[in-house]
């Protein structure tokens, strides 16, 4: 009778163990491999569709390396462009630990200085193994010791790729500029109102950062977008 429950309790628990992961498909970090593109020229043009070919020609790329990115070609504008991982999220983003996540960005030299080294940071913390409560503690020490900081004037970040896939909700959305103010309420810039074309991300405390979003009317190929809705 005892064996006989304990065969009862074990198939229980690996059903509910079945619900759990299929309603948190994310919840650990995945093999390190399944976050990697098998080319790295495949990647580097992924990265430069982030923006105009006339920007995205002269900008440095990186590149996802063994232990974090790496710089993949020189460029002379000022602009970085890369394909970011699921962990350029919000800690509390149900798809922080997604390996199908790529987004491909093409930030500005105030974006690059600010804004981007947090997420190669993060890169760093995420390929040497750390926990997610790991890497929240670190960017709270990061935070206070003015290691991240908030974006100066005028950073900014072209995501204009059709080739991207942000989430498992909106595959890669639409083309847009993305703008980096200091913590700052969407309500300012009129962001997030039902007849508003602006969107505005608010992130926990741990991002020193409010990011408000412009749709644009082409991808970085030349061909149109969708209507905004």
């Amino acid at each position: 009778m005892t064996r006989y429950c304990l065969m009862i309790l074990a198939v229980a628990a690996a059903h509910v163990h079945a619900q759990d992961a299929q309603a948190v498909p994310y919840a650990t970090m995945a093999p390190i491999e399944q976050y990697r593109i098998a080319s790295r020229d495949d990647e580097i043009a992924m990265a430069r569709s982030a923006a105009p070919p006339s920007i995205a020609a002269d900008a440095d790329v990186l590149v996802l390396g063994e232990h974090g990115y790496e710089t993949a070609a020189h460029g002379k504008n000022g602009f970085v462009c890369i394909v970011e991982r699921s962990w350029a999220d919000p800690f509390e983003d149900p798809e922080f630990w997604s390996p199908k996540v790529r987004s491909p960005n093409c930030f500005n030299a105030p974006a690059a200085h600010a804004v981007l080294p947090q997420y190669l940071k993060r890169t760093e913390w995420a390929l040497a193994g750390l926990s997610k409560q790991q890497m929240m503690e670190r960017t709270r020490n990061a935070l206070d010791d003015k290691t991240f900081f908030a974006p100066e004037p005028g950073a900014m970040c072209y995501m204009l790729s059709k080739q991207g896939h942000l989430n498992d909700k909106i595959g890669h959305w639409m083309p847009h500029v993305m703008i980096y103010v200091p913590r700052a309420k969407p309500a300012l810039w009129g962001a997030n109102a039902a007849d508003s074309p602006l969107a505005a991300l608010e992130y926990s405390d741990l991002d020193p950062v409010t990011t408000f979003l412009v749709p644009v009317s082409h991808w970085s190929d030349g061909t149109a977008a969708p209507e905004h809705h």
